[in-house]
Protein backbone atom coordinates (compact mmCIF):
# COMPACT_ATOMS: atom_id res chain seq x y z
CA UNK A 1 0.00 0.00 0.00
CA UNK A 2 1.31 3.46 -0.95
CA UNK A 3 2.20 5.89 1.83
CA UNK A 4 1.89 9.64 1.25
CA UNK A 5 4.60 11.95 2.56
CA UNK A 6 4.50 15.73 3.06
CA UNK A 7 7.62 17.52 1.84
CA UNK A 8 8.12 21.10 3.05
CA UNK A 9 10.66 23.91 2.58
CA UNK A 10 11.03 23.22 -1.13
CA UNK A 11 12.97 25.65 -3.31
CA UNK A 12 10.91 27.57 -5.89
CA UNK A 13 12.86 25.79 -8.64
CA UNK A 14 11.93 22.27 -7.50
CA UNK A 15 9.76 20.42 -10.03
CA UNK A 16 7.67 17.25 -9.87
CA UNK A 17 10.42 15.38 -11.73
CA UNK A 18 13.29 16.59 -9.52
CA UNK A 19 11.26 15.71 -6.42
CA UNK A 20 10.53 12.22 -7.77
CA UNK A 21 14.19 11.65 -8.72
CA UNK A 22 15.37 12.78 -5.27
CA UNK A 23 13.04 10.38 -3.43
CA UNK A 24 13.76 7.48 -5.78
CA UNK A 25 17.22 7.26 -4.13
CA UNK A 26 15.61 5.50 -1.16
CA UNK A 27 12.81 3.48 -2.75
CA UNK A 28 10.05 3.16 -5.32
CA UNK A 29 8.08 6.37 -5.86
CA UNK A 30 4.45 6.03 -6.95
CA UNK A 31 3.96 9.79 -7.51
CA UNK A 32 5.49 13.17 -6.69
CA UNK A 33 3.80 16.56 -6.91
CA UNK A 34 4.91 20.09 -6.08
CA UNK A 35 1.87 22.17 -5.09
CA UNK A 36 1.51 25.38 -7.10
CA UNK A 37 -0.59 28.51 -6.76
CA UNK A 38 -3.55 28.41 -9.15
CA UNK A 39 -3.31 32.07 -10.11
CA UNK A 40 0.44 32.40 -10.64
CA UNK A 41 1.56 28.82 -11.27
CA UNK A 42 4.43 29.40 -8.82
CA UNK A 43 5.40 26.73 -6.27
CA UNK A 44 3.91 27.13 -2.80
CA UNK A 45 7.09 25.64 -1.31
CA UNK A 46 5.70 22.22 -0.45
CA UNK A 47 4.61 19.01 -2.10
CA UNK A 48 3.62 15.40 -1.66
CA UNK A 49 5.42 12.18 -2.51
CA UNK A 50 3.70 8.83 -2.53
CA UNK A 51 6.08 5.97 -1.81
CA UNK A 52 5.18 2.50 -3.12
CA UNK A 53 5.20 0.93 0.35
CA UNK A 54 5.42 1.80 4.02
CA UNK A 55 9.01 0.56 4.44
CA UNK A 56 10.25 2.92 1.69
CA UNK A 57 8.25 5.77 3.20
CA UNK A 58 9.83 5.29 6.64
CA UNK A 59 13.27 5.06 5.02
CA UNK A 60 12.62 8.32 3.14
CA UNK A 61 11.61 10.10 6.35
CA UNK A 62 14.72 8.89 8.18
CA UNK A 63 17.22 9.48 5.39
CA UNK A 64 15.89 12.54 3.55
CA UNK A 65 14.46 14.73 6.31
CA UNK A 66 16.86 17.68 6.66
CA UNK A 67 18.75 16.82 3.45
CA UNK A 68 19.39 19.47 0.82
CA UNK A 69 17.36 19.54 -2.40
CA UNK A 70 17.91 22.38 -4.90
CA UNK A 71 19.83 24.37 -2.27
CA UNK A 72 17.33 24.05 0.60
CA UNK A 73 17.08 21.69 3.55
CA UNK A 74 13.74 19.94 3.17
CA UNK A 75 11.30 18.66 5.79
CA UNK A 76 9.84 15.17 5.28
CA UNK A 77 6.91 13.86 7.36
CA UNK A 78 4.07 11.42 6.91
CA UNK A 79 1.16 13.35 5.40
CA UNK A 80 -1.90 13.89 7.60
CA UNK A 81 -5.42 13.61 6.20
CA UNK A 82 -6.78 16.89 4.86
CA UNK A 83 -8.98 18.81 7.32
CA UNK A 84 -12.62 19.16 6.26
CA UNK A 85 -13.36 22.62 4.93
CA UNK A 86 -16.30 24.91 5.52
CA UNK A 87 -18.68 25.47 2.64
CA UNK A 88 -16.90 28.62 1.51
CA UNK A 89 -16.90 32.31 2.32
CA UNK A 90 -20.60 32.96 2.05
CA UNK A 91 -23.37 32.44 4.54
CA UNK A 92 -23.44 33.08 8.23
CA UNK A 93 -25.36 35.90 9.81
CA UNK A 94 -28.97 35.73 10.92
CA UNK A 95 -31.41 33.60 8.93
CA UNK A 96 -33.84 35.62 6.85
CA UNK A 97 -31.71 38.74 6.70
CA UNK A 98 -29.67 40.10 3.80
CA UNK A 99 -30.48 37.33 1.38
CA UNK A 100 -29.13 38.16 -2.03
CA UNK A 101 -28.79 41.87 -1.35
CA UNK A 102 -26.04 44.14 -0.17
CA UNK A 103 -27.77 44.54 3.18
CA UNK A 104 -28.21 47.57 5.36
CA UNK A 105 -30.06 50.72 4.47
CA UNK A 106 -33.65 51.77 5.00
CA UNK A 107 -36.40 49.55 3.65
CA UNK A 108 -39.62 51.37 2.98
CA UNK A 109 -42.70 49.29 2.47
CA UNK A 110 -45.47 51.47 1.01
Amino acid sequence: MATKLFVGSLAWATTDDSLKNFFSQVGAVASARVITDRATGRSKGFGFVEMANDADAQKAIQELNGKELDGRAIVVNEARPMEPRNGGGFGGGRPGFNRGGNGGGYNRSY
